[in-house]
């Protein structure tokens, strides 16, 4: 998206250029403000553009989280919440309009024409379906998106303007995400996250336009939703199907949607709890922690059942698919240790097949179990494996999360390959509960200042003619010592990274503020 206005605090609009647009802005109609100025042409002759009001400075762009990626500016008194209302013009928008009136405490007048001081939401005009553009004129605010999600995201723009009593800068914002995946992944299996918890962090990156909120509730510590499949496999503290609707209905308002991850066939101890005969043992007896036997039938029929029954639960376009670290794979010789998944193995892909190609077919086979539900979806990066001769499905989306482990395949393996990927980089994005194995607490500072979607193993990015394949990033809490701290705790602790994050994936260039400025914006806004 294009810029023509960046404003750096004590520097003044560093754009020149925008004083005949703003002049003009009083003659635009509430549909969207001005041409770009790299469009060469005027919806008003010169002669016809009125004068600037000289009563007022030329407006500055609004500080908020993400920053805005175009703001045209103009003179005139702005617009604060003051005994207006929000008006739509499309009943599509009507839960948008209630939202916003609520949090600005404006009457909602429904479907009806603009007046005096009020906000009007509108859908129509060009771009992406999460675009908008607000103009503040003339006393009122109008936000028009070509989709809700758009409109949504200009009602969060417009409530962080107005936070603590400011103004709405005269003038037109145009805006829209850099990156279609921006996302928020909570590990609720080895740690029991309230429901009102997981609402509240919703509430959150709804303001910040995240859209989705990944949910790895299945591990080897518990299962955390209520089954009514299998209610042998769930722990005494879980989510109760209502709490998970009313989880994703808020998350729905909010444009946000939920990822669910049942991790298979590696990650699966809760279940093998309660199905002891499912567990991986080697040649020798000897168990394999949180692994099932993948040549057991049953171990599949598990697996399956649960993802058919959640998958009316979550209705979202995307389901999280696991695979990784199955720890049959890490040994000298997995066809040795292994004996009968080597034997299934060759009997169901031929002479010269492995366990690894048996370990791809599982994966395989868990997305033909959610292909009558049409979700797009992921697997982790170690799910996917060099060579082999069953390949993993072309649909999968890569969540690449870490380059650490032996024969760990790079990014660029995947990309030129032509796979699309999210990067959850473990670098910079993965906030792991204790501290363990060389993780720490990722800073928001560290994430602001030198991670970008690209940076996707490591700290090196990937050449950007890959720019396209990676769809955005998720910054994750993973729970593996799940007292090392509160709810509380936790909340603190990833408030700076998750609007570090953010910004970086709706706005791919350098950002308009300095660590210290962008730390006090994301204080004085707060929630």
């Amino acid at each position: 998206m294009e810029k023509r206005s960046r404003w750096i605090p004590g520097a003044g609009v560093v754009t020149a250029g925008t004083l005949a647009l703003a002049a003009a802005l009083a003659g635009c109609g509430g549909s969207g403000g001005s041409q770009h100025p790299s469009d060469g042409k005027s919806a008003t002759s010169p002669a016809a553009q009125p004068s600037p009001t000289k009563s007022y400075a030329l407006s500055k762009p609004p500080q908020t989280i993400p920053s805005v990626r175009d703001f045209t500016p103009a003179r005139g008194p702005g617009w604060k919440p003051s005994g207006g209302r929000v008006v739509i013009s499309d009943a599509k928008l009507a839960d948008d309009g209630k939202l916003i009136a609520g949090e600005l405490k404006l009457g909602y007048g429904g479907t009806a024409k603009a007046g005096p001081g009020d906000v009007e939401l509108a859908l129509g005009g060009s771009g992406g379906p999460e675009s908008y553009t607000m103009t503040v004129q003339g006393g009122q605010v109008r936000i028009v998106g070509p989709g809700e999600a758009g409109v949504f995201y200009g009602t969060r723009t417009l409530k962080q303007e107005v936070n603590g009593g400011a103004t709405a800068p005269e003038g037109v914002v145009k805006d829209a995400p850099a990156k279609p995946q921006r996302g928020f992944m909570l590990d609720i299996a080895r740690k029991n996250y309230t429901a009102g918890w997981i609402e509240d962090r919703i509430r959150e990156i709804g303001d910040l336009k995240y859209n989705q909120l990944g949910l790895h509730f299945s591990d080897d510590q518990a299962f955390r939703i209520e089954s009514d499949s299998h209610p042998e496999i769930v722990s005494p503290q879980h989510l109760t199907k209502a709490q998970v609707r009313s989880i994703v209905a808020l998350a729905a308002q909010r444009h946000i949607t939920v990822i669910p991850e049942i991790d298979s066939p590696g990650h699966l101890g809760a279940v093998i709890n309660a199905h002891p005969s499912l567990q991986l043992r080697n040649a020798a007896g000897v168990p394999t922690r949180g692994a099932v036997d993948i040549s057991n039938p049953q171990a599949a029929k598990i697996v399956d059942d649960l993802l058919r029954e959640y998958a009316p639960l979550f209705p979202g376009a995307f389901w999280h698919l696991g695979g990784d670290e199955y720890q049959a794979l890490v040994v000298a010789n997995p066809e040795a240790s292994f004996p009968q998944l080597a034997a299934a193995a060759r009997q169901k892909y031929g002479p010269n097949a492995t366990v690894q190609d048996l370990t791809t077919g599982w994966l395989n086979d868990r997305v033909a179990t959610m292909k009558p539900y049409n979700r797009s979806l992921k697997a982790w990066n170690d799910g996917f494996f060099r060579g082999g001769i069953v390949q993993a499905d072309k649909s999968l989306e890569v969540a690449y999360w870490t380059g650490k482990e032996i024969g760990a395949r790079p990014p660029v393996e995947y990309l030129s390959a032509g796979r699309k990927m999210t990067n959850y980089n473990d670098e910079y994005l993965y906030y792991v509960l204790g501290q363990p194995n060389n993780f720490f607490y990722p800073t928001g500072q560290r994430i602001y200042e030198s991670w970008t979607p690209l940076v996707v193993r490591g700290t090196t990015p990937v050449p950007a003619q890959y720019n396209d394949q990676i769809l955005g990033g998720t910054f994750a809490v993973w729970s593996d010592f799940p007292n090392a701290q509160t709810e509380a705790q936790v909340a603190q602790g990833i408030y700076m990274p998750l609007r570090a994050t953010v910004q970086k994936l709706w706005d791919p260039d350098k950002p308009p503020l300095t660590w210290t400025q962008f730390m006090a914006l994301a204080n004085r806004l707060g929630n």
